[in-house]
């Protein structure tokens, strides 16, 4: 009988995690709430539990998911990311059942998912960090620290949650009165979204670059990075292009921050696959900001340019092996860039477009061509989940030969039904600074011009070209 492992997700993580599982000769369980009873993800696993209702809660049930692995029979589940994949709790819960975790241990998770926790560690391994403070006071001592902090280390100042993550819990403070105002709100979001309303303050870091770190870990503490991705190009702090390896042309700096991300690794004990994310100045100084306890979304980059399956190596790691190649082994080629093809409008704040049928889907392909998505033509957008649709990464021998190839496939990809950002990325293809790779996180700040696009014209262009091909096809016995 196949040893069964369970995938805790949705949508095209899933489907990524199905897929490695099932290559390592592994039946995957996938689960499902009623609102993806007729996603891709669930096709294809090797058998499906339905959760519930839902929406959301049900893959939010440490005890839900816990027994849909005990009633399939599975040895060990992967949390994928999102969800439940950075929750101490769930990974105890797994531990507590004798169900193998793919990922670090209840432990590292919490200290890592504890900003303040995790800054303390990292300082005393001797690694560079934004000033920062500890867990603010409930009340008006709490305020007055926050004042004190400030006028310590200049406005502005970042307000953030202590177990936040993914952009979230996250305000800018410029003054006093800002202050006294944003933490009771923030108090409250805190509590809403992570069930945990500590907060704490850093100084800001003004226009950094967003550079971050893959690792790999061994039971046995071998080691290793897979080189650096830049994540800077972002809205509202949530990402929406990465890239391998960062532009940034100061290699020993690169190099340093890699070891340096190794060091953080070790020092936290760290098992399994995780990132360490730093901000870079505009004087190159670099500060650590966390670790994330999960595969990335922005994953495949790094797989693009190393050759390595990050998830079938992070199966493998929880199934009791050790890493099966070196630090000398990785070996980065050439560039790679992600795309998050999201069903939203950019030109209307990024609103989702959830609710909406996919009429007509037409992807890109080719040399150096990867798609990680779950939808297809007659597809109906759930409203409830998040708006990611499909991941397109490209990679090429040098930078504009990536580059020339993700304007080839936004031109050639068609999704219509919701508006997606797909003509929004095309501008940004075309872009002199993204190019030359000159971005931080401030670039869509000073390139408000990327928003003036006519949305109707490129989805009209682009579906006339398709018609022409069909009806080429029909009436040419010789076409392709």
């Amino acid at each position: 009988m196949k040893t069964k492992i369970l995938v805790a997700n949705r949508g095209e993580i899933a489907i990524r995690l199905i897929r490695a599982i099932q290559e390592l000769s592994y039946d995957a369980v996938a689960v499902y709430e009623t609102p993806d009873k007729d996603s891709r993800h669930i096709r294809i696993a090797d058998e499906a539990v339905w959760l519930g209702a839902g929406p959301r809660c049900d893959y939010l049930d440490i005890a839900k998911v816990i027994k849909a692995a005990k009633r399939s029979g599975a040895a060990a589940i992967h949390p994928g990311y999102g969800f439940l994949a950075e929750n101490p709790d769930f990974a105890k819960a797994c531990e507590d059942e004798g169900i193998i975790f793919i990922g670090p241990s209840s432990e590292v998770i919490t200290n890592l998912g504890n900003k303040v926790i995790a800054r303390r560690i990292m300082a005393e391994a001797g690694i560079p960090m934004v000033p920062g403070s500890d867990n603010l006071a409930a009340g008006d001592e709490g305020v007055e620290t926050a004042i004190a902090f400030a006028a310590k280390y200049e406005y502005p100042i970042m307000l953030k949650a202590t177990c936040g993550g993914g952009g979230r819990g996250i305000r800018l403070i410029e003054n006093d009165d800002q202050m006294r105002e944003e933490i009771p709100v923030a108090r409250a979001e805190a509590k809403s979204a992570f069930n945990d309303e500590r907060v704490y303050l850093e100084k800001v870091v003004i226009e950094p670059k967003h550079v971050e770190v893959q690792i790999m870990a061994d039971r046995d503490g071998n080691t290793v990075h897979l080189g650096t991705r830049d994540c800077s190009i972002q809205r509202r702090n949530q990402k929406l292009i990465e890239i391998a390896p960062s532009m940034i042309g100061d290699k020993e700096l690169l190099n340093t921050i890699c070891e340096t991300a190794v060091t953080a690794a070790k020092a936290s004990n760290y098992f399994n696959a995780g990132t360490v994310e730093f901000l870079i100045d505009k004087n190159f100084n670099y500060y650590f900001m966390e670790i994330n306890t999960r595969v990335q979304v922005e994953h495949t980059v790094t797989e693009m340019i190393t050759g390595i399956d990050i998830v079938r190596t992070q199966i493998k790691l929880a199934m009791g092996k050790n890493l099966s190649f070196a630090q000398e082994d990785v070996q980065m080629r050439g560039h790679a860039i992600e795309m998050r093809i999201n069903a939203e409008d950019p030109q209307a704040d990024f609103m989702p477009e959830g609710g909406k049928t996919v009429s007509v889907y037409r992807s890109p392909g080719g040399y150096g061509v990867r798609l990680d998505g779950f939808v297809y033509q007659g597809f109906t957008i759930p409203e409830v989940y998040d708006s990611l649709l499909v991941k397109m990464t490209v990679h090429g021998f040098s930078w504009n030969e990536t580059v020339d190839r993700l304007r080839r496939c936004l031109q050639n990809f068609v999704i219509t039904g919701p508006k997606t950002t797909i003509p929004f990325y095309l501008q940004i293809a075309k872009d002199a600074d993204f190019m030359s790779g000159d971005f931080d996180t401030s670039y869509l700040d000073k390139h408000p011009d990327l928003f003036n696009y006519d949305d109707q014209a490129n989805e009209a262009s682009k579906l006339a070209n398709l018609i022409a091909e069909i009806h080429h096809r029909g009436h040419n016995p010789y076409a392709a």
